[in-house]
């Protein structure tokens, strides 16, 4: 076992090694949790102007930065290039409304590297040596229309010359309480520059809320041996020493609001979260604390970098006092040679990790790519605190009364204080509930036992609803997701299980418990009609349909989705697997696996009517159906993902199934032949395939060959960069519903949508969507399962190439895996046409994983940094370059995914 492996054992016997890590937001302005506006206009009511002298409610941010798993200290980089109107604090975007394609943000970073237990991260920020435009960002912004592409940092200029810095952030971990910190910065541009880089320590402001007596303090250490330290001292952390090597100087102030700066109130003390901004920006000199003493400190090292060349800052977060030094480490010195060796032997423990996770069959680009998903991943983790009772209260909603119209209102029970993967720490800091299922998977590669841990997270009582429901996101956590993790736990269950040859089935109890509650909640709240058809409104896929089905209809009456009903069909899927896996240790779950056949049966047949039903025979495709007021029903014919999603509810059962679990086998014959009605139009379930196994699907295998005829068309969903979220045959043929004087009108737009009809951050149509296109493989890969060589189809539709469903599948995986993968020309899809991303040597391995891609070229778009979806690439890369077609037929699929060192052999089998 390599070290890293190590460290994740003694982990689970309860080495708090992760007690430090990349915990801080990357933007707490503009969030809801620090909303206290009177109309509930998060963007406007805390902006990126006032985050640098508002002290922050619920949360901190920093660029690069750490902090302990409460949040209580935090340490990040600050810069100043002598030329900005402020110093560099915190990333700067655009709000929803200011962006032409919504929020945004407007600055190069990337995470390079990281640990599961961030014993070793490595961290790049590109910071301009000229001032940094902010105003024509802003203003530029403004004036370009929905049909225009966003003006970017790079379009306005201050990169020419190449007169920026790289800054690297890197940390290695001497033990779980000794933490170095190395940043290196290069100049690359074309004469010396100066700039002040300063390392912040400070402590989250828990004190001004009437919550925590007892305020924490930062003062400047004894000095020894020219040694510059400050010592740090909480409640509950005890005491924290930071060494500074090298010429600085410390600047003191306090984390606390400027009041006089933001309303003309006097401040409540003389020192303020603003003071070392001022103090260097506008040589207020008295703005910081020449005590030597606070709760916020920058080490001020003010360096001239040459052309081409670099300097090196090193720090030390420790609890080691100064009179321990001589006694714990091998110079007396917290730096020293013995520093430097720590940080070669966590980068070299970080190799011999990913080289142990990863399949040796990939080639170095793959390698390189996957390794930066899994690092966005490990360090989109946040801190997320959120009371929502005591933020309701301070709204002036109480328990008992409800007259006051807020947000979240009917979340009064909810309280938030732990460490969740986000989506995107910029554009998304805050979690995202179908997010955070598929987040899953990449993190299992790495770090199966905190995948399990956010999957348990959504369903602990101070998450999920009373009700059964389980939140959705900050901005209104009584929106739907799409109930996912059912399929996640399951699948994370049988990882855990493949991987470390045993697994406690405690998890999977209390998660079926729980799920059991949020299915219950779907068939009472989201089957309007009771007849297994299921609404739900959001349920992720925003922007590609008709209307907002999130808000009432124009039309009047309501939909019936053809998403919102094969997720269902996929979840009672998933509840009957975890109820078949349990009743191995007891069988009285043998009766739960049979109601929740019984549940799937009837949603699949109500999926599959095709008279006055979401099925069209004419078209050979699912579609929403619209049912107005007087009771008639309309076929909203969008050739979308929606209308996909009934092929993805498809799951493959061993063939020993009849002898495990025999009363469940004759309860389903029995069913079965109670209502053959309900067979009529899926596949059987009692027809056994390949090795004797069965499939539970929602199409049967006539539908199923026409969904994918159309899906693997060139011409409609298979984009060479995977599956669009929209068909190509709505280029030349858009859709358009009128309804009440109004045309509603769905046209195929690769890229960013042109309307803004459906708020938010609500700009896409049809663009490829990674995690859509997982649940897809993960389909084709159970009829696979099923079906084995028996079924092929041509891929691509026309092409005269006939395949089998995994062949398929690695050639949908392929074309995900080259939206990143250099062509044989060296560039990347990703990029588009950015000419510094393609080809400038300091820029073209530095990934971005953006939210969607374009739908023709595979360009990134949306946000930029959302590894959470797009890090699933690694996933990608990873289970095609771990198996082969015959392996997967005929032996565990976990063991063949899991198998990271080699491709698996006829003996592995």
């Amino acid at each position: 076992m390599e070290a890293e492996h190590k460290r994740l054992e003694e982990t689970r016997q309860g080495t708090p090694w992760s007690k430090w890590g990349p915990y801080l937001s990357e933007r707490q302005w503009g969030t809801v949790r620090e909303d206290y506006s009177h109309n509930g206009d998060a963007w406007n009511s805390f902006t990126h102007d006032e985050a640098r002298s508002r002290a922050y409610r619920w949360g901190e941010d920093g660029i690069a930065g750490i902090s302990d798993d409460g949040q209580n200290l935090c340490f990040a980089l600050a810069l100043w290039n002598g030329r900005d109107p402020i110093i560099k604090e915190r990333l700067f975007g655009l709000t929803n409304n200011e962006g032409n394609h919504g929020e945004d943000c407007k600055e190069y970073y990337f995470y390079l590297d990281n640990t599961p237990s961030h014993s070793y991260m490595k961290y790049l920020y590109k910071y301009p040596q000229n001032a940094y435009p902010y105003f024509d960002l802003v203003q530029t912004s403004r004036t370009r229309s929905r049909r225009e592409f966003e003006y970017e940092l790079l379009d306005t200029g201050i990169f020419d010359e190449d007169r920026y810095f790289d800054v690297f952030v890197e940390y290695a971990k001497e033990s779980v309480e000794d933490l170095l910190v190395r940043i290196t910065v290069w100049n690359r541009g074309p004469e010396q520059a100066d700039l002040h880089v300063m390392p912040t320590l400070w402590f989250r402001n828990t004190w001004s809320w009437g919550i925590d007596p007892t305020k924490p303090a930062i003062a400047r250490g004894p000095v020894a041996r020219d040694l510059n330290v400050v010592i740090a001292e909480h409640a509950l952390l005890g005491e924290r020493y930071l060494y500074c090597a090298g010429d600085m100087r410390f600047l003191f102030t306090e984390n606390d609001t400027n009041t006089e700066r933001l309303s003309g109130l006097p401040n409540a003390g003389r020192y303020v979260k603003d003071a070392i901004g001022r103090f260097l920006v506008n040589s207020e000199i008295e703005a910081v604390n020449p005590d030597g003493k606070g709760t916020k400190v920058a080490a001020d090292y003010a360096v001239t970098v040459p052309s081409g060349g670099s300097c090196v800052i090193n720090l030390r977060l420790t609890t080691v006092a100064p009179a321990a030094l001589n006694r714990l480490y091998p110079d007396g010195s917290p730096f020293g040679e013995h520093f430097d060796k720590v940080f070669r032997l966590r980068a070299s423990e970080a190799n011999e990790f990913y080289d142990s996770v990863l399949p040796q069959l990939l080639n170095e680009d793959e390698r390189m790519i996957c390794r930066q998903a899994l690092a966005g991943m490990l360090w989109s983790k946040q801190h997320y605190t959120y009371d929502v009772g005591i933020w309701l209260s301070e709204h002036g909603l109480t328990s008992v009364d409800h007259t006051v119209t807020v947000r979240n209102r009917e979340w009064i029970h909810m309280y938030n204080s732990d460490i969740i993967s986000m989506p995107d720490k910029w554009e998304y800091p805050w979690y995202a509930a179908w997010d955070l299922a598929f987040h899953t998977l990449p993190l299992a590669i790495v770090d199966p036992d905190f995948a399990n841990d956010q999957l348990s997270l959504m369903m602990r009582e101070r998450y999920l609803h009373p009700n059964g429901q389980i939140p959705a996101y900050e901005w209104n956590f009584s929106d739907v997701n799409p109930p996912v993790h059912g399929w996640a736990c399951i699948f994370n269950h049988r990882l855990r299980k493949e991987v470390q040859g045993h697994v406690s089935y405690e998890f999977l109890k209390q998660a079926f418990q729980r799920l059991l509650m949020n299915f219950t909640w779907w068939v009472n709240r989201k089957d309007l009609t009771g007849t297994n058809v299921f609404g739900g409104g959001f349920l992720g896929l925003d922007n590609i349909g008709v209307f907002d089905r999130s808000q009432p209809l124009p039309t009047g009456g309501y939909l019936e989705q053809a998403d919102g009903t094969a997720w269902m069909a996929l979840f009672a899927q998933n509840m009957l697997e975890i109820a078949l896996e349990l009743s191995s240790v007891d069988l009285a779950y043998e009766e739960m696996a049979n109601r929740f056949l019984e549940h799937f049966l009837w949603i699949a047949a109500a999926i599959n009517r095709s008279d006055k039903g979401m099925w069209d025979e004419e078209d050979g495709f699912f579609y929403d159906l619209l049912r107005t007021p007087d009771g008639r029903g309309e076929r909203l014919k969008v050739r979308s993902l929606v209308g996909l999603l009934p092929l993805c509810a498809s799951t493959v059962y061993d063939g020993n199934l009849a002898e495990r679990v025999p009363r469940f086998t004759e309860r389903a014959r029995w069913f079965g032949k109670r209502h053959p009605e309900l067979l009529a139009d899926i596949h059987s379930p009692g027809q056994p395939g390949a090795h004797g196994r069965h499939l539970l699907a929602t199409v049967n295998e006539t539908r199923m060959r026409r969904l994918l005829a159309i899906m693997l068309d060139e011409n409609e969903f298979l984009s060479d960069y995977g599956i669009r979220s929209l068909s190509l045959y709505h280029r030349d043929h858009p859709y358009i519903f009128r309804a009440g004087g109004q045309e509603f009108r769905v046209d195929y737009e690769p890229a960013e949508s042109a309307t803004g009809a459906f708020g938010g951050n609500s700009n896409w149509r049809g663009p490829i969507w990674i995690p859509m296109n997982i649940i897809i493989v993960r389909a084709l890969l159970q009829y696979y399962r099923y079906y084995g060589d028996t079924f092929k189809i041509e891929c691509p539709t026309g092409s005269g190439n006939q395949k089998n469903l995994f062949e398929v599948a690695k050639e949908i995986c392929a074309r995900i895996s080259r939206i990143y993968l250099r062509d044989q020309n060296g560039r990347r899809a990703v990029y588009g046409g950015l000419a510094k991303f393609q080809d400038d040597l300091h820029w073209r391995d530095c990934l971005l994983f953006h939210e969607y891609f374009h739908g023709d070229n595979g360009a990134g778009l949306g946000a930029s940094h959302q590894t959470g979806w797009s890090g699933l690439v690694a996933s990608v890369i990873h289970l095609f370059g771990s198996i082969e077609a015959e392996s997967f037929l005929h032996g565990s699929p976990m063991a063949s995914i899991t198998l990271g060192r080699e491709r698996p052999t006829h003996a592995d089998q």
